[in-house]
């Protein structure tokens, strides 16, 4: 069965799970052979609140950037942002000759940092050239010298943790550096990525929902309609400025569905109309970024000659 077919055949409320660990438990089962986006969907549809479901969006997602990873973690967030020039975290050669380096620094902020398996850490490995060169590491979440810190609940999916991550002269194998620019390949594309897969996610938990409470046919019908452009998208180049273009558009048009359905909630139970308001601000975040992303999208370049 196709994934927009299995979308269709459970009108079933979503199971509950007793946390976000035990639903991405859940997510082992989906199908192998499915892509990163319609495992997002599934995923989503999976979720019975938005906040898992952006779990399930977010691990499609890192799934896509490093195929293989597993539950992981994006570890690149620090004190000054999450600008190349402000990753202070450092990788450096060990110091007593062996092969392999040594890892140093701060993560500030890290969404599911303790439920995940590996983390992926974005790391600067000097200044060449006036650029802070970065480099992708991935290592065990349990890797001797991590250290984690919990931060506060935020006011929009509580249930999802985020930590600060400290790396106190973390040992790393040559093994543990993906290859590649740290930037280029990874860190600059995931921005494109995770949008895609989170917004399919979200889809997917939308769909599941308002085929169990009677939601209408036609915010249903067009919810189908931008899921199979995300499904495209999520198989095209992520630094393609065309694909901003058309995923801005997406997006543009799965709120305005959402904004012209928003009545159907009031069929769903009272705890599912109180978390879904009290978590849709989630599908806002960095939306300054997502313009500015747009914005340059549509400025001219020159042709090569």
């Amino acid at each position: 069965m196709s994934t927009l077919g299995a979308l269709l055949a459970d009108a079933t409320p979503p199971p509950a799970s007793t946390d976000v660990r035990a639903y991405l438990e859940t997510l082992t089962t989906l199908p192998k052979d499915a892509t990163t986006v319609e495992r997002a969907a599934l995923a989503g549809a999976r979720a019975d609140r938005l906040g898992y479901a952006f779990a399930g969006g977010y691990h499609a997602a890192l799934t896509r950037l490093v195929p293989g990873v597993g539950r992981a973690c994006l570890c690149a967030t620090e004190a000054g942002g999450g600008h190349p020039r402000a990753m202070l975290t450092r990788l450096a050669p060990r110091e007593d000759g062996e092969p392999g380096f040594t890892l140093t620094g701060t993560k500030t902020f890290a969404t599911l940092a303790r439920a995940a398996e590996a983390l992926l850490v974005v790391a600067s490995v000097g200044e060449h050239g006036g650029k802070n060169e970065l480099r992708l590491v991935r290592l065990p979440a349990d890797r001797a010298h991590v250290e984690y810190t919990d931060l506060p609940e935020t006011p929009f999916a509580p249930e999802i943790p985020h930590a600060a991550v400290r790396f106190a002269g973390v040992r790393v194998e040559p093994a543990d550096v993906l290859l590649g620019d740290g930037y280029d390949r990874y860190l600059k594309p995931f921005r494109t990525i995770e949008d895609v897969h989170v917004l399919a996610a979200a889809i997917g938990y939308v769909v599941r929902t308002g085929l169990a409470y009677g939601f209408g046919r036609v915010t249903i019908e067009e919810l189908f309609a931008h899921l199979a452009a995300l499904m495209t998208l999520g198989e095209a180049d992520p630094l393609d400025r065309g694909v901003h273009v058309a995923l801005a558009g997406v997006l543009g048009g799965v709120r305005t569905t959402l904004a012209d359905g928003v009545s159907h909630w009031a069929g769903a139970p009272d705890e599912v109309q109180r978390r879904w308001l009290r978590d849709a601000p989630l599908l806002a975040v960095a939306d300054r970024v997502r313009a500015a992303r747009t914005e340059a999208a549509w400025v001219p370049r020159a042709r090569r000659s």
